[in-house]
């Protein structure tokens, strides 16, 4: 799995590319954890580049999503499409999650 950070104006975008699964999840955690630690406001978490999500990768966006809740932190899963929108589905997530279909329906949604 690759990482890739970028910053539209105040927003971080975390592109996820590859597996999000139980061998790469930590990764991701820290990286969150480490923009959660400089008190960034909006994250949006790309998921266009996901192939393969399974439960450990369910379980990272879980933990995710309980820390920007507890931590007042303007957040959106773009981009959930093949394989890692039909777990989200079967998980019944998707109405958990705040999901978008594109970036800039992300960025809409933690702008308001």
């Amino acid at each position: 799995m690759e990482l890739k950070l970028r910053k539209l104006q105040d927003i971080y975008v975390i592109d996820v590319i590859g597996e999000l699964d139980m061998y790469n999840t930590s990764k991701l955690m820290d990286l969150f954890m480490k923009m959660v630690d400089k008190n960034v406001s909006r994250i949006i978490v790309n998921l266009d580049g996901v192939h393969y999500l399974d439960s450990s990768g369910v379980g990272t966006l879980i933990s995710i999503y309980s820390t920007v809740q507890q931590k007042d932190i303007k957040f959106c899963l773009a981009n959930v499409h093949s394989t890692a929108r039909k777990v989200m589905e079967l998980t019944r997530l998707t109405g958990y999650f705040p999901i978008e279909e594109t970036i800039e329906a992300a960025i809409g949604r933690v702008n308001s």
